[in-house]
């Protein structure tokens, strides 16, 4: 019988670690809102593979690891505060020389723990690490048929596209105990691709057991090479978090003796459904988030891309784009992408920042100066990790300041990639984004991030994926040390869209641009799933109106940034006075929305969209009132029955917040059912955002 190693928690989480007397320590039962979920011996808390010895069982998962079953407790500790509880527990595998720590931690609040795991090599030997989960764990005791899994997956132009599926439709049932009680050998994966940290699949997903009550939701936390795997036995089903792993990016790490590794973070979640694990991680991802006065401002911000100058910004063209965002409400101004170019192929010459004179004839700082009488901030898109093969910057940094393979810089798309972690490339953007901010009183950045070059780099590394991490590290710091000297910068996180949306960079930066998705009719979904992965107040979806739209159209586009961060583009100096109130009432309903919006948790009343999906919806509570957007899409039905189980049997009343002057959609409060019905009179495309208060 297993023997209890410590206990830990807060009033939202109880956290309950046990010895198994035939293995490892083992994650035994959290409780939560009422719940308690316990799990079976078996799984250790954390999976070691080396090269001296991986696996006891043949298998490409990370768990079944000889090392990890060989962990005993050594020694724990706890320490309690206002703000949250940690726990410190101590493993070690004697035959390896291997010690371990794991670092367990709770915000106050939030039934939500994040994990970190430190690796140090004890013994008299090397060893070579292939792979190390920062947490593992069995999720409750019943088998596959039992579970849904919702997860996630990316692209450029087609972000959150998230899917619900049976587990077992992902894991098939095996007959393992016909064969001897074995273990799988594999199971269903989602992993990383190269540097694009969110390029393919999500680094977060959720696990519900309706039969059960309950819900896991997780997210790993970098901006590099990440996987994560749910798996099962007969003692059920098991989930694996980690960074880099050999199998998947290329990584291996040597441990001489008095060497320590440190995984990355990985945070689990509960609830008692999906909704409900969503809105304790979102508490989670703001309990750690890096403060910033823009986390409750949330300036709305006009961007001249999009639909827009498209990366061809001068100064005639500038001006009254910078009038038309300032009258519809914008706070911030941003001149994307070209302000440095002056022959007009710019893609593969960046990397000195320095700007147009024939852009600009009169200067760069004239622009910034209308853009700030106006009584904007003025931003620059900027891509500071690249450096074009025909920047002058390619020839002036070292050799150790770029990404190479074999002692050749890795090329891709004509750009050669900066390795943060040599102080020669960091002293280069470090130069760049301080004289952007001293010279021009610069005061927001849209760091954009558009190749992926692989694997990594192999310059002074064991392996390319060693160089990708320490890379991804040092880009880290760079960020955080950037807004440690100008600590009211705002940064916004962009990556060919959101190639790059991870909780590594969204910890610190303050908003992500959702999608470079140009169609306003394929952006509902991208907008209305991205609470899944990225906080509604830092969900930067784009509104690009134009003259050719109607009065609804303008209102669909509008409404796809109201209940996230309203992100403007377009020619709104050309709008007609109709369609420029449409514009101007969006952004004052937003403006009245936002701190509803930074204490919200997301909700949806149609189920998480699918891509196609002709209705879509998003529900945000904030607890005294909670806020829904639905679109229609062409093909969507006239009536809609949104869901609210939260809701049911209490008196609540409706009001639609916007658009205030369009044909008025009928609703109906259904309380037993805590559904609400709206019947929309207007022709798709078409949108509505409503407030719904509970009468006391």
């Amino acid at each position: 019988m297993s023997s209890p190693v410590l206990s830990f928690g807060h009033d939202a989480l109880k956290v309950e670690i046990r010895q198994d007397p035939a293995g490892a320590p083992y994650l035994a039962a959290l409780a939560f809102d009422g719940n308690k979920v316990e799990m079976l011996p078996g799984q250790p808390l954390v999976e070691i593979l080396t090269v001296e010895e991986g696996r006891y069982h043949p298998s490409e998962r990370l768990g079944l690891s000889s090392v990890g079953r060989r962990l005993r407790h050594v020694a724990h500790e706890v320490q309690e505060g206002p703000r949250g509880v940690e726990a410190r527990l101590a493993m070690a595998d004697a035959e390896s020389g291997l010690e371990v720590e794991l670092r367990l931690s709770s915000p106050a609040g939030t039934a939500a723990l994040n994990a970190v795991a430190s690796v140090s090599n004890a013994g008299a030997e090397r060893q070579t690490l292939l792979a190390v989960t920062t947490l593992s764990a069995r999720i409750g005791t019943g088998s596959a048929e039992k579970f849904e899994l919702a997860s996630g997956a990316n692209d450029w132009l087609g972000e959150n596209r998230w899917h619900v599926r049976a587990l077992r439709s992902a894991a098939p049932d095996l007959a393992l105990a016909v064969h001897g009680g074995q273990e799988a050998r594999s199971g269903y994966v989602a992993r990383s691709k190269g540097t694009w940290s969110t390029g393919r699949d999500l680094p977060a997903a959720v696990l519900a057991n309706g039969e059960d009550g309950f819900a896991v939701a997780w997210q790993v936390e970098h901006n590099g090479g990440w996987r994560w795997e749910v798996t099962e036995s007969l003692e059920g089903v098991a989930l694996g978090l980690s960074g880099p792993t050999d199998i998947d990016h290329q990584w291996q790490q040597i441990l001489n003796p008095g060497e320590t590794f440190t995984t990355v973070p990985a945070t689990i979640a509960l609830g008692p459904d999906l909704q409900g694990a969503v809105a304790h991680l979102s508490g989670y991802r703001r309990a750690a988030r890096r403060p910033h006065a823009d986390n409750q401002k949330l300036h709305v911000i006009y961007n001249d891309y999009m639909n827009t100058l498209m990366g061809d910004p001068t100064t005639d063209k500038l001006l009254p784009l910078i009038d038309g965002a300032a009258d519809a409400g914008a706070e911030v101004f941003c001149i994307d992408a070209g302000w440095y170019d002056d022959g007009g192929d710019w893609w593969d010459s960046v990397g000195e920042w320095v700007p147009s004179a024939r852009r600009f004839p009169g200067g760069l700082g004239t622009v910034i100066d209308r853009i700030r009488d106006r009584g904007m901030i003025p931003g620059l898109w900027l891509e500071p990790e690249v450096i074009g093969v025909r920047s002058p910057m390619a020839s002036v940094l070292p050799a150790g300041a770029f990404l190479s393979r074999d002692g050749v810089r890795v090329r891709e798309a004509g750009r050669y990639h900066l390795d943060l972690s040599h102080p020669a490339a960091v002293r280069h953007v470090d130069a760049v984004v301080d004289r952007l901010v001293e010279e021009f009183g610069v005061g927001f950045f849209k760091i954009d991030y558009n190749i992926n070059p692989g694997s990594g780099t192999d310059w002074d590394a064991h392996s390319a994926g060693e160089g990708l991490l320490r890379h991804n590290r040092a880009h880290l710091a760079w960020l955080d040390s950037v807004l440690d000297r100008h600590p009211d910068l705002i940064i916004e996180n962009c990556g060919s869209g959101a190639m790059r949306m991870d909780f590594a960079l969204l910890s610190r930066l303050q908003l992500q641009s959702t999608s470079d998705q140009q169609d306003p009719m394929k952006y509902p979904p991208i907008a209305a799933a991205a609470p899944m992965l990225v906080l509604p107040e830092q969900a930067g979806n784009w509104a690009y109106p134009n003259e050719v739209m109607d009065e609804e159209s303008i209102a669909f586009n509008m409404a796809t940034g109201l209940l996230g961060r309203l992100y403007l583009s377009g020619h709104l100096d050309r709008l007609s006075e109709a369609q420029q109130y449409v514009v101007h009432e969006a952004v004052d309903v937003h403006k009245e929305l936002r701190p509803s919006i930074a204490a919200s948790t997301p909700s949806w009343p149609l189920g998480l969209p699918q891509w196609d999906d002709a209705a879509v919806a998003l529900a945000l509570d904030s607890g005294a009132e909670s806020f829904v957007t639905v679109w229609r899409r062409p093909g969507a039905p006239e009536l809609l029955d949104l869901r609210f189980p939260a809701l049911a049997g209490k008196a609540v009343s409706v009001q639609t917040v916007f658009p205030s002057h369009l044909t008025e959609w009928k609703t109906e409060w259904n309380p037993a059912a805590g559904l609400l019905h709206v019947h929309s009179a207007s022709p798709a495309p078409s949108a509505r955002t409503f407030r719904l208060t509970v009468e006391q």
